[in-house]
């Protein structure tokens, strides 16, 4: 009898699930956490606030269990620097924060092609090395201690890793979202770390995410910590896309989309290539885009009281009548594949009939188009036969069918949601040899499949019109 911890460090908040040997969350129990903003653009967490959550709801779900291994799973490329008695020196720099925008985009100049074909990101404050270079250069005496070898530095992982082992570690799928990480070597890149004025020595040593990363006490006799990966993923891990062409779509606040390229490294203009995972010295990468507003679209209408409750939202789409009223949920910009902050929201075809109906129809569509724009970008590296869902919105029946029509490929929602927690839990459980990846690929259940229904005409024409739509919002808060 199989019992694995997942640890699963999100932005807002905690959770704890136990998965057992059938790949089921038999318990799970979360908790929210402090949203820090000392100034505009600004955001971050108290990590120790954020360690004390998370253990906190382990504990309260371990109380009664025997667990056999733990599995980390985390936000990325938020960052804390602490001493070697866990002691952050200030609180973490979360991957939202833009303090250091201005910097990037003087380094993008010159070393931006640089570090997109050493790293596969783009050259962008979102990523941690500017984050651990602003905590070195702003925090009293931080510099000179780091080189005394007195601070570490690191992501979430990193820092939960040591706090229940004291081993200084981390794992290549978080290793490779900090932009210092060369993902074709799978180091440390020397170049970037000069750039950046970032000690090597503060940095954690690099596991397979597939490691035993050492032992914590915490939860009785000693457990190992087994797996480790950062969230997206290890929601593609727990979606068991395992092989090449392999894509998972996580609907949350955005819409996180990975598509597995194997062993091969696949560079895309629009898209980040990323590490999947590393396991038994075999590196698998992906292609990323990130969509900056579909859920929180969902609440802005909610905010409105267009919207009473997110169960309401599939009843008003299937009553709407005009179906030629689109939205484009700009309010900070486009990510993928446009990657224009500059962009802003827009809702065209409004008449005098306009309903509310309407609107949020429009809105739930909106998601839907923003994926298939990334699902285009990748179709042009991999092939991609079907996508499989998880997150919030993914339980809307009208928005997975409404995907699944304008992507023109099947869509399919398994039985667990919460595959991120999944993720981590499976990848401690093959460390273990609880489980090997056919034993995975087996855990898998379908929920729902939902099959494309719209003829190739009407496709085309409605995301010809998505495309107006979008290039008249591209560029408006351009002074």
């Amino acid at each position: 009898m199989t019992r694995i911890l997942a640890m699963d460090e999100g932005t807002t908040n905690v959770k704890a699930s136990i998965v057992d040997e059938e790949g089921k969350i038999i318990s799970s129990l979360s908790k929210e956490f402090n949203q820090i903003y000392p100034k505009p653009g600004w955001v971050e967490h108290e990590p120790e606030e954020i360690w004390r959550t998370q253990v906190e709801v382990a504990k309260k779900i371990t109380k009664n269990e025997r667990i056999d291994a733990i599995g980390i799973t985390n936000q990325r490329e938020t960052v804390v620097v602490w001493d070697k008695n866990g002691k952050p020196i200030y609180n973490a720099i979360v991957w939202q924060c833009r303090r250091t925008a201005d910097m990037m985009e003087e380094i993008k100049k010159e070393y931006g092609e640089i570090i997109r074909e050493k790293t596969g990101l783009i050259a962008d404050a979102y990523f941690s090395a500017s984050k651990i270079k602003w905590l070195l250069d702003n925090v009293p005496r931080a510099r000179e201690r780091a080189k005394m070898r007195e601070l570490m530095a690191g992501t979430i992982d990193s820092y939960l890793i040591y706090k229940l082992t004291g081993e200084h570690l981390t794992d290549h799928s978080n290793a490779s979202r900090t932009m210092l990480f060369n993902i074709k070597k799978g180091e440390w890149d020397e170049e970037l770390l000069e750039l950046f004025g970032i000690p090597k020595d503060i940095l954690p040593h690099v596991r397979d995410s597939s490691s035993v990363f050492g032992y914590t006490k915490l939860f009785g006799k000693e457990v190992p910590v087994s797996g480790v990966l950062g969230d997206q993923q290890a929601a593609l891990f727990g979606q068991t896309c395992f092989s090449k062409g392999m894509l998972k779509v996580t609907y949350g606040t955005g819409n996180f989309l990975l598509a597995n390229t194997g062993n091969e490294i696949e560079h895309s203009e629009n898209l980040l290539t990323t590490v999947a995972w590393k396991i038994k010295g075999n590196t698998t990468y992906a292609l990323e885009g990130s969509v900056f507003i579909t859920g929180a679209a969902l609440k802005w209408l909610k905010d409105l009281e267009i919207l009473k409750d997110y169960d309401d939202s599939e009843n008003l789409a299937k009553n709407a009548k005009d179906s030629k009223l689109f939205f484009v949920p700009a309010f900070s910009g486009l990510g993928s594949p446009y990657w224009d902050p500059h962009a802003r929201g827009l809702l065209i075809g409004i008449t005098r009939g306009t309903k509310k109906e309407d609107i949020v129809k429009a809105t739930l569509d909106s998601i839907a188009y923003q994926t298939k724009d990334v699902v285009e970008e990748m179709k042009k590296q991999v092939k991609i036969k079907e996508i499989r869902v998880d997150g919030g919105a993914s339980k809307n029946d009208y928005l997975m069918q409404f995907q699944s029509d304008i992507l023109g490929i099947p869509v399919l929602r398994p039985a667990i949601l919460e595959t991120t927690s999944l993720g981590a839990a499976f990848m401690a459980g093959l460390t273990i040899g609880a489980w090997d990846m056919n034993d995975l690929k087996g855990l898998w259940k379908e929920d729902r499949r939902f099959e494309p229904k719209m003829k190739d005409e009407d496709r085309e024409k409605l995301y010809k019109r998505w495309k107006d739509a979008v290039s008249r919002a591209l560029g408006w808060a351009k002074e």
